[in-house]
């Protein structure tokens, strides 16, 4: 009898701590806010049981640039943290994009503006899908839906940041990292932590060339050449976007929402069919790069868009983007500080089927 996977009952951010030792992370930078603190609090113990290191850094800056220095060395390295806490770490982020080091981040995003709250909110989607810093960059951004893809895109993370030479973003809300739900953990093959370190600080032996690592270019032109070389990466990032599209093929209506909106949208559009009315939902599950290919696809069929979000309106502008030469969507806030429901959704779907 062959044996069955091994399933465990955890939070959203433990799944995503216990993600990142799966993919090899050797340290974790780490300074408390809710609603991401059991991310760090897991990891104070089972990285270091793991042979790697956890430091609780004296402050988000300090966490963030701690980041910046395992980067360039090569070293499968995350911190996390939550809205104002990431707004701290957007200097180093820049940096780290810059002179393109390998970095996940995560994101447990909570309301804002300012210090908000500790509840639920989509309030940092502009930041975490423009480049949050300063100057013209953009780092790979992950949403997961389910305490299970908090995991498996944790994993992804460190694969695209190492592929890439680029900061990966994972974002997720207070929903995501305390829910509780079954996962089935699995471990990648094969993770060869030496290679394609060819770029990395570790120390000049072996008569090898010196390497250099910098965000700084004072030459004339240089600057302009590394932002183009750093624009056509990004532009190749297109063939990595992903989403699901579910109940989309006969909808009348496609519902627009990711991460924990995108979970609670699609409970309402299972009872709307079950009703007989003919909704789907579209989920991006990478918002940068924005899958607005299959969108566009969707828009060709003639189908009708509501974009919904935990904001005040941010995603929608991707939505309209990619939409944008045959269609047009419709936009329902849910406001922050809220905690949304399915029933809630109800009404403002219903109106969009009705041309209200």
């Amino acid at each position: 009898m062959s044996k069955q996977p091994e399933r465990i009952f955890v939070k959203g951010n433990e799944a995503i701590a216990r993600g990142a030792l799966a993919a090899k992370c050797k340290c974790f930078f780490g300074y408390p806010i809710t609603p991401q603190n059991d991310i760090p609090e897991f990891m104070s113990s089972e990285i270091i049981k793991a042979g790697g290191d956890f430091v609780q850094a004296e402050s988000e800056v300090a966490a963030a640039n701690m980041l910046l220095g395992a980067g360039a060395a090569g070293i499968r390295a995350m911190t996390s943290s939550s809205s104002p806490g990431v707004a701290l770490k957007q200097e180093a982020i820049s940096y780290m994009a810059g002179s393109e080091l390998p970095a996940v981040i995560v994101n447990m995003n909570r309301g804002g503006p300012g210090l908000g709250d500790i509840g639920p909110a989509q309030g940092d989607y502009y930041q975490s899908t423009r480049g949050g810093g300063h100057g013209d960059y953009r780092h790979f951004t992950l949403a997961p839906g389910t305490v299970q893809e908090a995991y498996d895109l944790t994993i992804r993370a460190f694969d695209i940041a190492f592929t890439q030479r680029n900061p990966v973003l994972i974002l997720g809300d207070a929903i995501l990292g305390q829910m509780k739900e079954p996962i089935t953990p699995w471990t990648p093959e094969n993770i060869d932590e030496e290679a394609g370190r060819d770029w990395c600080l570790n120390g000049r032996t072996g008569g090898r060339e010196k390497r250099l690592l910098k965000s700084l270019f004072l030459g004339e032109g240089e600057l302009a050449g590394q932002n183009r070389h750093l624009q056509a990466k990004y532009a190749s990032w297109e063939k990595l976007a992903e989403a699901e599209l579910f109940e989309c093929a006969d909808a009348e209506l496609v519902i627009c929402a990711y991460g924990s909106i995108g979970r609670i949208a699609k409970s309402v559009v299972r009872k709307f069919r079950k009703e007989g009315r003919k909704v789907g939902l579209f989920r991006p599950i990478t918002l940068y790069p924005y899958p607005s290919e299959p969108l566009l696809k969707l828009a060709k069929e003639g189908k009708r868009f509501l974009t919904i979000e935990h904001n005040l309106g941010q995603m929608v502008d991707d939505v309209r983007l990619a939409i944008r030469t045959v269609a047009d969507s419709g936009f329902h806030p849910i406001y922050p500080g809220n905690m949304p429901t399915p029933d809630e959704l109800e009404e403002p779907i219903l109106n969009c089927l009705e041309g209200k």
